[in-house]
């Protein structure tokens, strides 16, 4: 692997120190002239900096050092042996999806996500959602506090924690996860394959408002929103061996 790296962590204060520990014992570049980067920070940090890659349309290979909270995304932070670490680490691709979206007055918005497209409900009122897929209306209206899409990178995010399933990395498939879903009762969700385009359109938008958020980015009163896999657009994240994504993916689904 190059030797050209770019460093970037997250402002929180051990994420600061560890950068300044690895300044002094290693050369750097700017991200611009950089074949890869260290990241140093939590998963949100991760995401932060995958999502400056996409924006500037550039795929170069990630090593994230955790000094966050989970960690999913990321390795173990450790200062020494960082020239082999990178040398041996095994590279995971990860698609992010393309959410288009319009809001109620007509306005515009493409986005990606990583992790999930998920839909809020913004007051009181439940959200009543309308879920075509391949342009097949396969749930006429859903009622519910909101849904997300989740990839096999994010299944484990918040896809896990409202009950959706994990989705190993590579699996080719998509997780359709209701929140807090009340008609029908007995829909719990569905997996696709990442080949499926989405479309979620807003039942009675002036009355229950609904919001999208891709990611961390956040569209509010959506009327429609047409989802799917953006492979034009592959990520490179960087493991050590003994700490792969896919392993940790599927061990989380052995985790009490």
């Amino acid at each position: 692997m190059s030797q050209l790296r770019a460093l970037v962590a997250s402002p929180t204060e051990p994420a600061q120190l560890a950068a300044e520990e690895l300044r002094a014992a290693y050369d750097w570049v700017s991200v611009d002239q950089a074949d890869s980067i260290v990241a140093l920070g939590g998963d949100g940090f991760m995401l932060q900096t995958l999502h400056m890659l996409l924006e500037n349309r550039r795929n170069i290979p990630v090593f994230g050092m955790n000094l966050g909270t989970i960690g999913f995304l990321m390795n173990d932070w450790r200062r020494e042996g960082l020239d082999e670490r990178l040398a041996r680490a095994k590279p995971f691709k990860v698609s992010p999806l393309k959410m288009n979206a319009v809001n109620a007055v007509g306005e515009r918005f493409e986005l990606p996500a990583i992790n999930e497209v998920s839909f809020l409900r913004e007051t009181r009122q439940t959200a009543k959602l309308e879920i075509t897929v391949n342009d097949r209306i396969v749930l006429p209206e859903l009622v519910c506090d909101g849904m997300l899409i989740a990839t096999p990178a994010g299944s484990t995010a918040y896809n896990l924690s409202v009950q959706g399933p994990i989705l190993p990395l590579g699996s080719a498939m998509l997780a359709m996860t209701p929140i807090s879903p009340f008609r029908p009762r007995r829909w719990r969700g569905a997996i696709l394959p990442d080949k499926a385009r989405i479309a979620i359109r807003v039942l009675e938008a002036d009355k229950r408002p609904v919001s999208a958020v891709a990611d961390q980015r956040e569209v509010r009163d959506v009327a429609r929103v047409d989802i799917e896999i953006d492979h034009h657009r592959d990520l490179t994240l960087l493991f050590d061996p003994e700490h792969a994504l896919d392993d940790r993916i599927t061990m989380e689904q052995f985790v009490a």
